[in-house]
């Protein structure tokens, strides 16, 4: 099969490599569409759990139908199009998954629009769910232009608050605002907000945390789930010494610390905001398999709005969604 392989340079090469077989408690999937983000680019730099060692298969998300299951795996399985997140091995045809780590493709959906939710949703859904925005709260998405930024805009919303974003153009922010967003600033002008949050959701992160943290009302909580910017220093966190009168919380989140049950639980939330109308997928950039490294660039040099994604089975359209 084809599969995109880690060289020792670091860079990306596709390859024939064999096919996975499932091994107990696994299934083996078809990949229909592969999912590529920041934590990708961040993978490949190397030196910790999330980098792909060399000559091995990177991506942690794709979307695609089960072929066979492995021992004390339901038959029932085989032919379900699901969303699954592999411990690497994603950029491939081919891909054998933890059957507790598989989730169900809504019926009908595009497997790109699916994957364009996928973990990013769970991310955004995840940390808005910790946080318990309620109605009427201000709610600040800080990189709210990629893809869990694209998602938490619009699940805030759903929940009710009111929702400021914090992007690199007047474009982007016209985008924002169809999702959602009450109101844009515009960082490359007007550099941060100057209003107070309830709560603020970061994907960022980076030595600005710190005044971001200064944004917050009392009982205010913060949620870092991304980390584009870099690992902010200890300064960065004087505020809640500072303001400790304010009772207010950092919470950090991933989707690594999530139990399986936990994950089906807010997965179930997504679905049911995405039936109803109040979600939908964005869909950045399709690109082939074998353009694996085109995908990265773009994700790394922030050119993307939404989801970037990989096409693995043939018959999949690429496409590019305004």
């Amino acid at each position: 099969m084809r599969a995109v392989v880690v060289e020792a340079s670091r860079e990306l090469a596709v390859a024939d490599v064999p096919e996975p077989a499932p091994g107990p408690g696994q299934v083996l999937l078809d990949v229909d569409v592969v999912g590529v983000g920041y934590v990708d680019v961040m993978g490949l730099r190397g030196g910790d759990e999330l980098s792909p060692a060399a000559g091995s298969v990177p991506g942690l998300e794709v979307v695609g139908r089960v072929r066979t299951v492995g021992s004390g795996v339901s038959e029932e399985l085989v032919g379900k199009r699901v969303l699954a997140q592999p411990d690497f091995g994603g950029y491939a045809e081919q891909v054998a998954v933890d059957a507790d780590r598989l989730l169900p493709a809504p019926p009908d959906a595009d497997p790109a629009e699916v994957v364009a939710l996928g973990l990013n949703a769970l991310v955004a859904e995840g940390a808005l769910h910790r946080t318990g925005v309620a109605p009427g709260e201000r709610v600040l998405v800080r990189g709210a232009g990629g893809g869990i930024g694209v998602l938490a805009t619009q699940i805030a919303h759903a929940r009710g608050g009111e929702v400021t974003v914090v992007t690199s153009s007047a474009e982007r922010g016209e985008r924002l605002r169809a999702l959602g967003a009450a109101k844009v600033v515009d960082r490359t002008r007007s550099g941060r907000p100057e209003d107070t949050y309830d709560v603020i959701v970061d994907t960022v992160a980076g030595p600005q945390v710190g005044e971001y943290l200064e944004l917050l009302r009392p009982n205010g909580r913060y949620v870092l789930c991304g980390g584009a910017g870099g690992v902010p220093g200890p300064e960065a966190f004087e505020p809640l010494l500072r303001d400790f009168h304010k009772s207010l919380t950092l919470l950090t989140f991933s989707l690594n610390s999530v139990a399986p049950e936990d994950r089906r639980q807010s997965w179930d939330r997504v679905v049911a905001l995405l039936a109803d109308g109040r979600l939908s997928a964005v869909l950045d950039q399709s690109f082939p398999l074998a353009d694996a490294a085109a995908a990265l660039r773009r994700v790394e040099r922030g050119k993307s709005f939404g989801k970037v994604v990989l096409l693995a089975a043939q018959g999949i359209p690429g496409r590019v969604v305004p």
